[in-house]
């Protein structure tokens, strides 16, 4: 069977064929494309056009590779973004990137209707201004109601692309779930929230399980493509969703999907909202049918990605692999920084940003790239733990492993020094996890497998990973205490 997979991620966008013989998954990348934030008068948008075609040019690659033997397609993203259509399918404004300050300007004005606390105990999520709520909230206090009341639809990234190739408006359920507006308890819109702000709940499409088949491509799109057409499945829409899928673990583990962003969680069987995980603005995430994420964001590479860029505008283009060797030979443990912290959220001047965040607390700063590299890969391995500790806590269990899934599996320095400062076993991949997760579903609901434990077996014989055991424990757990003082974290 051949299904495709397309994954946006903040920084770029894949579109994968997966081939599936009943025994094995064969992955092939047909096509790879950079994605960025594009800035206009101080505000940040992505160029969903571009990403349209990048996906269309992915997508024509496969039916040629394939003699256009395409059964389905799954689309995951990132989340949070969305966009406002007519009843005919049109745009009616650009996609907004959630990085973008507009929310942080009227953060205050928002949680002046509902607070901080109410909003987690309502969803279970994460209180961050990126949120899908906080954004049409900013829209609002904005002056820009008018263009909620009058869409049709408010659809997010991946339901966007659905529309486009199918006219089918959904929202899919994982994507949802992490929008500040969805009611674990209820299992469906929270209509306090949705009151609060004044949103109609027509606003937004058929919410829909992982695992629906949507439809198929409509017969423009066949044309437009010269295909004979194929299904379109609504996967884990979330992409953090669709990478803890493919994680290899089959009991109680850390995951840690690694990318743009780092998603530091576990698997639960029921959400977990309480007084302690909104103390520590733990996540709560839906997923496949029968499981459920509970997790924290960490900053992860966007750090490092945004090295890469200030220096390649200034003709000094590194590869992540020559960053990490100056790192290596960088002297260990001379800056630590909180990663979190909001002067590294948004993107631009980041050594500069580092430098003057390490002259606040230590008098002075890293003077070489390799010194600016190891200090985020330290600092994001101390945060990893603190993390893990939480959800230890709030889980009330132990997660003796970790597995590192993503690009960031990739990095022998993430992994080891994960591996380091967490004392715990690393198990690194596979490294496609979200589009493999996005297969997996595709899969499934084709009757190619039974469910996720058979996939994820068929994964571990497809795709080999590599383990890595702490080192160097008794110095790296000094630097961890040294770490939580610096920054005050319980």
């Amino acid at each position: 069977m051949n299904v495709l997979a397309f994954d946006l991620g903040g920084s770029g966008g894949k579109v994968f064929l997966g081939q599936f013989d009943g025994h094995t998954i064969y992955l092939e990348n047909v096509h790879r494309f950079e994605n960025s934030p594009i800035s206009i008068n101080g505000a940040l948008y992505w160029n969903i056009i571009s990403i349209y075609q990048q996906m269309n040019i992915g997508i024509k690659k496969a039916i040629h590779i394939t003699n256009d033997n395409i059964e389905s397609l799954g689309i995951d993203t990132f989340s949070n973004d969305f966009v406002f259509i007519d009843s005919s399918g049109e745009l009616l404004s650009p996609l907004r990137c959630y990085r973008d300050n507009r929310t942080q300007k009227y953060q205050q004005d928002i949680y002046n209707k509902i607070s901080p606390k109410a909003l987690y105990l309502l969803t279970g999520n994460q209180n961050a201004s990126f949120n899908t709520l906080m954004q049409l909230a900013a829209m609002q206090q904005a002056g820009q109601s008018f263009i909620l009341d009058n869409s049709h639809k408010m659809l997010f990234t991946p339901d966007l692309l659905i529309n486009f190739l199918t006219d089918k408006f959904i929202s899919e359920y994982t994507i949802s779930s992490v929008s500040q507006m969805y009611s674990f308890k209820d299992k469906n819109w929270c209509n306090e929230i949705l009151d609060t702000f004044k949103i109609s709940k027509d606003l937004f499409g058929d919410l829909v399980e992982p695992g629906t088949i949507v439809g198929t491509t409509k017969e423009s799109y066949n044309k437009q493509l010269q295909t004979k057409g194929f299904q379109v499945t609504a996967v884990c829409e979330h992409d953090t969703a669709s990478a803890f899928l493919a994680s290899i673990c089959q009991s109680d583990c850390a995951i840690i999907s690694s990318g743009t962003w780092a998603l530091v969680g576990t698997e639960v069987s029921e959400p977990i909202i309480t007084d302690e995980s909104f103390k520590y603005n733990i996540a709560n995430e839906g997923g496949y049918p029968g499981r459920h994420r509970l997790l924290r964001n960490v900053m992860g590479s966007w750090l490092i990605q945004e090295i890469r860029e200030y220096y390649k505008n200034q003709s000094q283009d590194y590869s992540y692999a020559q960053l990490e060797s100056l790192a290596v030979e960088a002297p260990p443990f001379v800056y630590l920084i909180d990663v979190d912290n909001l002067i590294f959220f948004s993107p631009g001047d980041m050594p500069e940003k580092i430098s003057t965040y390490c002259m606040n607390i230590y008098g002075h700063a890293p003077k070489t790239i390799g010194e600016l590299v190891r200090c985020i890969y330290e600092s994001l391995a101390f945060k990893y733990r603190w993390t893990i500790e939480k959800l230890e806590q709030i889980t009330c269990k132990p997660l003796p492993t970790i597995n590192i899934v993503g690009g960031g599996s990739n990095s022998v320095l993430t992994c080891q020094f994960t591996a380091n400062a967490c004392n715990k076993p690393v198990i690194a991949g596979p490294s496609e996890a979200t589009a493999l997760g996005n297969i997996l579903v595709q899969l499934i609901a084709n009757k190619q497998i039974s469910d996720i434990n058979q996939g994820k077996n068929i994964l571990q014989k497809s795709f080999p990973t590599q383990k890595f055991y702490p080192e160097d424990t008794r110095v790296w757990e000094e630097q961890y205490f040294r770490f939580k003082g610096l920054f005050n974290l319980d």
